[in-house]
């Protein structure tokens, strides 16, 4: 069964940092590509970013360019996102995505299984 596990959100001042994770089982995680994706209520499912299943290719949606960087640990089945440079409106439920296959975490067509996701709220 495959499970994944969003961890390290938290409240966080304008300009600060979080690092999450993503802890995996029930799949052979260095095969699949994955994703960071956010939920705010009213606003729906945006895409963050995206990394192929060797971690060779990295993506990113504009809004996060520059300022989170995505990483995995295909030894500890385990996914990161650092972020940096916290605004208000990175304020949403963080949720880790796994993608069909080792490439394509841009296309939502490709996603075939999420977290529950963990909170992240940016305010002073």
């Amino acid at each position: 069964q495959v499970q994944l596990a969003e961890a390290g959100g938290g409240l966080a001042q304008p300009g600060g940092s979080l690092k999450l994770s993503c802890t995996t089982s029930g799949f052979a995680f260095r095969m699949y590509a994955m994703v960071w994706a956010r939920r705010v209520p009213g606003k729906g499912l945006e895409w963050l970013s995206g990394i192929t299943s060797e971690g060779t290719d990295t993506f990113y949606a504009d809004s996060v360019k520059g300022r989170f960087t995505i990483s995995r640990d295909n030894a500890k089945s385990t996914m990161y996102l650092q972020m940096d440079s916290l605004k208000p409106e990175d304020t949403a439920l963080y949720l880790c995505v796994k993608c069909r296959g080792p490439t394509g975490p841009m296309n939502p067509g490709q996603w075939d299984a999420w977290g529950e996701g963990t909170q992240v709220t940016v305010s002073s």
